[in-house]
């Protein structure tokens, strides 16, 4: 596994079942504290729904999530974001008729226990506003902080996504499909975005498109009907004749 020392994130014997369907079987995972990973699987992998056991969207059936080795399997969703995990979605979450800043700032505020009782800005507390302002520099965004979300690109509307992420100081990072949506002549953007995420963050990706992925990742994890099917280095996984067999010779898998 890529790094050094103890997991930051890990998941042991995790098992999510739906009825009699395991979607989840049995998956043992670790991300360290700086790096870069990759789920990856053909349709109906599990992938989203191991992330949603991560974050606790959904509870598992067995098995446990630790965070720097304390078990959070029973934590709510808001708590283990106080605890460090952030994520993004497949489909954007954003307040479209408020600013890129009014959505930034929200998340800071929500972060800091300070409620964001004013959005025009004599009601906006200057800490957080200028650590707004400095994640939205950060992802390059400081042109459209005043515009609203309906009328970004989509492409940037993403970076907006990975913007609040950051600004709940994240220690875990999940990027659930950053690609999903966006025109490929935007693509750039995200992948330079991803390039620039803070390196202290350990940070995951789903994503079916594989340039991105072989770009970003160091080590990459395979699902295939729930359960880790392969894992390696992006050189290793795209020699792997059994992962091209069934997932890197199929094209528009989705999960």
């Amino acid at each position: 596994m890529t790094g050094d020392g103890a997991p930051l994130l890990e998941t042991r014997g995790m098992t999510r079942k739906f009825g009699g369907f395991v979607a989840v079987d049995n998956v043992d995972f670790r991300l360290r504290a700086g790096a870069r990973q990759a789920i990856i699987g053909p349709n109906g992998a599990g992938k989203t729904t191991f992330i949603n056991l991560l974050t606790g969207v959904l509870a598992p059936s067995a098995g446990q999530v630790l965070l720097d080795g304390v078990d959070i399997t029973q934590l709510a969703q808001a708590t283990r974001v106080k605890r460090g995990i952030a994520r993004t979605f497949q489909i954007n979450r954003l307040f479209r008729g408020l600013s890129v800043l009014d959505n930034v700032y929200i998340a800071v505020a929500e972060r800091a226990g300070v409620a964001p009782r004013m959005l025009r800005p004599a009601g906006m507390r200057r800490n957080v506003l200028d650590e707004a302002m400095s994640i939205i520099e950060t992802l390059r965004l400081s042109d459209d902080a005043g515009r609203r979300i309906v009328e970004l690109p989509y492409g940037r509307q993403r970076l907006v996504e990975i913007a609040i992420a950051l600004g709940l100081v994240p220690r875990v990072l999940l990027l659930d499909e950053p690609m999903a949506g966006v025109p490929s002549a935007e693509g750039h953007i995200i992948l330079d975005a991803i390039d620039r995420l803070p390196s202290d963050i350990g940070v995951l990706i789903i994503e079916h498109d594989m340039d991105v992925v072989f770009r970003f990742a160091q080590h990459i994890t395979v699902l295939v009907r729930g359960a880790v099917f392969a894992e390696g280095t992006p050189a290793e996984i795209r020699v792997n004749p059994d992962v091209r067999a069934v997932y890197l010779g199929q094209e528009g898998a989705h999960d």
